[in-house]
């Protein structure tokens, strides 16, 4: 009975039906303001390392502007595993005082915080963060994972069967802390190796430039500060779609419809770009079409913090096979938050391309992580195509298990958000001088068997954090 109890499980948490509002592939809107940032890390000529950091710059620029609405939803708000002050910015805190000033500032703004719950450690350690937060009335509302589907089913059936009753407590356990001081219980483990999250990054504000949104690949956390991210801001009717599935967040985690206030939106005066909206699923096949769409004169430009999924990868062999000029520029998977790792999936995956013929380079790495997501394509006519945001290329962030939100522009090269996009990538696969942005293939390269087939299982089973 047990053992049928624990297959059924497993196979209803694979298939079950998502909230309503996810898996989304929003309509193409026009947009009369498209604007790209980046955080940047690289090395000079004498090996010193500079950083440049924009993208919650503009962030708490749009929350500054807001006047009746503000919703951010980001993966990690926390100063765990932080060292601000040591070349890393409290960024955390830096987004509370952003949003908690604002909501003094304006008595009648709406604004919500929603985010996933490893800033508590699945509650179990008290996060005084939020407690700021609510304590300057705004709303801070965790994601109900358990409405999710699993991406790791082999513990996670176990999990719903035995352990998801229980709770958690903050009062301390007697396990270590994996991300700090202290101790947790038992519970806190057990929750986290569910290996699933709301791993969006989003911001809406509707203020003094009317409404204005932001979707990037950045945690405002303080041990992410250092890494390089890319981010990107717009206006106009795709703004709304994307309030729409942060409503659908709110709605299936708490059981209430929220009393955020209506968008003014007004038709753009000029167009610049068409944006949509795509979560969770509709990324995956979004990033398929861009790529199957290539051939013999396009380009394909791919940066991607982890890049694993079976079918993205067979895709974009064979547009390589078709004609189409890939460049492909990776994380090395060599840190974590002061930790070694051993390079799955990253240098797996590369060695699978680099034999296909495709042009593999690392990202310079010295402690951070290159957190890019991005997906740029380049026709020999027509409109470019861009997909950036919080997704990962892996079968648990494309695949309906985590919480995802990226954007897809299309607009003429010649724009300046495109001629942004194109520079960024240009400047860290070329290089120059001064800024030693990347590595080539061999600096990182693992032609291990094993380690190859470890990142197969993984991907497959998901058994990984990946």
């Amino acid at each position: 009975m047990l053992l049928v109890a624990y297959l059924g499980t497993a196979a209803w948490h694979q298939i079950k039906p998502l909230p309503e509002g996810l898996n989304v592939a929003g309509p193409w809107r026009p947009a009369a303001a498209v604007r790209f940032h980046a955080d940047s890390t690289w090395l000079d000529a004498e090996g010193r390392q500079h950083n440049e950091r924009k993208i919650f710059d503009a962030a708490f620029d749009m929350i500054e502007r807001a006047e009746s609405l503000v919703v951010s939803d980001f993966f990690l708000v926390n100063r765990f595993a932080g060292k601000a002050g040591d070349g890393y910015r409290p960024l955390s805190d830096e987004l509370v005082n952003a949003m908690t000033t604002e909501r003094r500032t304006h008595d009648t703004l709406k604004a919500v915080l929603l985010t996933d719950p490893f800033n508590d450690l699945y509650d179990g350690v008290q996060q005084p963060l939020f407690a700021e937060l609510e304590q300057a009335g705004v709303d801070v509302i965790e994601t109900e994972l358990r409405r999710l589907r699993d991406p790791n089913p082999l513990w996670s059936s176990a999990w719903r069967i035995c352990c998801q009753w229980f709770g958690n407590g903050h009062r301390g356990g007697w396990l270590p802390n994996p991300v700090g001081e202290g101790k947790v219980t038992l519970r806190t483990y057990l929750t986290m190796f569910n290996f699933k999250a709301n791993h969006r990054k989003t911001l809406v504000v509707d203020g003094e430039r009317g409404p204005e949104a932001l979707v990037t690949s950045a945690n405002p956390h303080d041990a992410s500060s250092r890494h390089d991210n890319i981010a990107i801001a717009f206006d106009g009717p795709a703004v709304s779609d994307l309030l729409a599935t942060e409503r659908a967040v709110v709605h299936f985690s708490t059981g209430r419809e929220p009393d955020w206030p209506a968008l003014s939106l007004d038709s753009p005066r000029s167009l610049v770009a068409e944006v949509r909206i795509l979560t969770e699923a509709a990324i995956r096949d979004a990033a398929l079409a861009m790529i199957d769409s290539t051939g013999a004169g396009d380009s394909l430009d791919l940066l991607m913090f982890y890049l694993s999924h079976r079918e993205i990868i067979e895709s974009m062999i064979d547009a390589h096979e078709r004609g189409a000029a890939i460049r492909v520029l990776l994380d090395p998977n060599e840190d974590a938050f002061g930790r070694k790792k051993n390079g799955i999936p990253n240098r797996q995956v590369a060695w699978e391309l680099h034999e296909a013929g495709i042009p593999v380079r690392w990202c310079n790495t010295r402690g951070e992580q290159c957190h890019g997501k991005m997906l740029v394509v380049r026709p020999k006519t027509g409109l470019d195509r861009v997909l950036g945001g919080s997704a990962n290329f892996t079968r648990r962030n494309l695949d309906n298990f985590n919480l995802e939100t990226n954007v897809e522009l299309r607009m003429d090269p010649d724009t300046e958000a495109m001629q942004a996009i194109v520079g960024f990538f240009d400047e860290r696969w070329s290089n120059t001088p001064d800024r030693i942005h990347s590595l080539p293939y061999d600096r990182y390269a693992d032609h291990s068997r094993l380690r190859y087939w470890q990142y197969r299982i993984m991907e497959a089973t998901g058994l990984s954090t990946f």
